[in-house]
């Protein structure tokens, strides 16, 4: 093992996830050096800490040894923040695993003193749910090699932009009256978002917790009907109506759920399968390494719900995983790149200079909106849900600023220039890719030459018949975005909504036309 001088860096997997997001800031403000590590230098340069003088950032996959190496060289140790069950489906646990495999070879060939790990809680056993089973075998794989692993077992983490907070406040604002399956008297241990980054920086100052595992709650343990009942009288809302039946299982939960939480079935499902576990701390031994002060469950939904209110949700469930853009959108040829894109684009000069008009640009979607039609979003997202997918999503973290991995609605933020290109990745599920783009030039007279461009790639007929199905409604919906975006920042129209031909070779374009 490697010995390390007290200010070599910290390695932060995942630090643009939920939690390491979070874990990041925080040990920059207790003094550490840190290098936080992401799939996109992208998303991770976006983030107010990244320029930090203290931060180092760093591009590596888990499932990339080379990348884990040359990430892991000289830092003395390494926090393991990721998971795959939002990214590889059903196949979550297999690629978890082998990240595990991977990322612990890497620590010990670089010298690496220790990892801490952020786990799920649960009692072994032959009804162990599929997402809980794979996260202590997660453990058990780091723990195998050489390096000393701290492995923190953790059960439901409450805070704003959670998972388990999003499904459960969807759930008690949305139905005053519930028909739930048995699992809604399970016993939990839920833990505030603040104690477990309270923890996980803790580790590092107490070195005596490596090599050992400990189970980490809150001061309440509670089963899931009494946290519905505090979080409407937190919310000031009528104490819900809860009825357990037996033949509703947590399999024929998931298909309502869907309805019901801006939470993708990739997500919830797992969790709700966990949920017929008991998942209590079986020991408080952390209590006495690291005391720090727990927050109740009910102090923990006031401070969620004060965060969302006034806008200040730092990290959210959302934000984890990588956005792949296209390779048609990335290298321009399209035919080596798969096949023809189609195109609708528009472009009209708003009378207010490109700085004025990224404030409307850089605040649609959530709750204002996308200036035109809302009804017609709010119906394909409804459509999405029934098939499975993440229908309008999240909505937005924040209602001013976008960054680069950021969901909005049913897109993701691929690339986010202010004042002068904004680039959306669909996230419905289509027969085909799609992606759109707002761009702002200067014009004369210290007016804007607004442009929308939308793109789409198809996959086999389908794809094609989808597109020609809805061709002459997203004309109708392109320029009426354009009108409300002008109106949004209090701009006129000096010249009209056009349809234009973007000139990118290989590309199949549509007959140029007005209207």
């Amino acid at each position: 093992m490697t010995n390390h001088p007290d200010n070599a860096p910290i390695l932060v997997t995942g630090a643009t996830g939920y939690v390491g997001g979070r874990l990041a800031p925080l040990l920059l403000e207790r003094g550490y050096r840190i290098r936080a590590v992401a799939r996109s230098l992208d998303k991770l340069s976006c983030r107010p800490w990244a320029s930090d003088p203290r931060c180092e950032l760093a591009r590596a996959d888990v499932l990339d040894l080379d990348s884990l190496r040359k990430a892991l060289a000289g830092c003395r140790a390494a926090y393991y923040l990721v998971h795959s069950m939002g990214s590889a489906g059903k196949n979550f646990a297999e690629a978890d695993h082998e990240s595990a495999r991977l990322f612990a070879q890497a620590c010990a060939e670089t010298g690496v003193a220790c990892i801490i790990y952020l786990g799920g809680l649960g009692d072994e056993g032959a009804d162990l749910s599929h997402h809980l089973r794979s996260r202590l075998e997660t453990g058990r794989i780091l723990a195998s090699g050489p390096v000393p692993v701290t492995f923190l077992r953790a059960a439901a983490i409450l805070g704003a932009g959670s998972a388990s907070y999003e499904i459960l406040r969807s759930l008690v604002e949305r139905l005053p009256v519930m028909i739930t399956p048995r699992w809604v008297r399970t016993r939990c241990q839920p833990i505030s978002i603040r104690n477990v980054l309270d923890y996980l920086a803790g580790c590092l100052e107490h070195p005596e917790t490596a090599g050992q595992t400990y189970d980490i709650g809150g001061p309440d343990i509670l089963d899931y009907e009494e946290l519905f009942h505090i979080y409407s009288d937190v919310a000031g809302l009528p104490r819900r109506i809860i009825i357990p039946v037996p033949f509703l299982s947590p399999k024929l939960s998931k298909y309502w759920l869907r309805f019901i939480t801006p939470v993708p079935p990739s997500v919830f499902a797992p969790l709700v399968e966990g949920l017929r576990n008991e998942v209590v701390c079986a020991d408080n031994r952390i209590r006495e390494v690291i005391p720090v002060p727990l927050q109740s469950v009910r102090e923990t939904f006031q401070a969620a719900r004060r965060e969302l209110k006034d806008r200040l949700v730092p990290t959210c469930w959302s934000d984890a995983g990588q956005v792949r853009a296209p390779e048609w959108l990335v290298c321009g040829d399209v035919p080596y790149a798969g096949g023809k894109v189609y195109e609708i684009g528009y472009k009209a000069v708003l009378s207010a200079p490109p700085e004025k008009v990224w404030t409307a640009v850089e605040s649609i979607g959530g709750e204002r909106g996308w200036y035109f039609a809302d009804i017609l979003w709010k119906l394909r997202g409804l459509v999405d849900r029934m098939m499975g997918g993440v229908g309008l999503g999240p909505g937005r973290k924040n209602p001013q600023c976008l960054l680069v991995g950021d969901s909005l609605d049913c897109w993701r933020v691929h690339a986010s220039e202010p004042p002068r290109r904004l680039v959306l990745l669909a996230a419905m599920k289509s027969p085909g890719e799609a992606a759109l783009e707002l761009s702002l030039e200067p014009a004369q007279g210290g007016a804007t030459e607004f442009t929308l461009l939308a793109r789409f790639q198809p996959r086999g007929l389908v794809g094609l018949v989808y597109w020609y199905g809805l061709f002459l409604p997203h004309l109708v919906l392109f320029r009426g975005m354009i009108r409300g975006l002008a109106k949004a920042c209090g701009a006129a129209i000096v010249s009209e909504p056009t349809r234009f031909t973007p000139a990118v070779p290989g590309q199949c374009r549509l007959p140029e036309r007005r209207g």
